[in-house]
């Protein structure tokens, strides 16, 4: 049971320590929101397995909450990261370092 445990806490670490290499490495919005999504998923996997461990619906619970979240997330970032793309043409990080007021 607990090897069982590992194997899917270092899964879920892997999982989350790619999307914060992608999302501090990558300079495309697209790329580093896909980024944020991939360490949504590793924290998802590791509260799931400690729910199963625990044998409790707690985690479970989280889950469902930070997938309703991801869900808003992604409809209301790709709205925001389209619309940036209409306005400037690019969806490079370094190119939207500028505020008007």
């Amino acid at each position: 049971m607990i090897n069982q445990m590992n194997f899917f806490l270092m899964i879920g670490l892997l999982i989350f320590g790619i999307g914060a290499i992608g999302l501090l490495v990558r300079r495309n919005l697209i790329i580093c929101f896909m980024s944020i999504e991939l360490m949504l998923n590793g924290v998802n996997l590791i509260f799931v397995t400690f729910s199963h461990y625990l044998q409790s619906a707690v985690g479970v619970l989280y889950v469902l909450f930070i997938m309703a979240l991801a869900a808003a997330e992604v409809a209301i970032g790709l709205a925001i990261i389209l619309l940036i793309y209409r306005l400037k043409g690019t969806v490079d990080m370094d190119s939207l370092n500028t505020m008007k007021g």
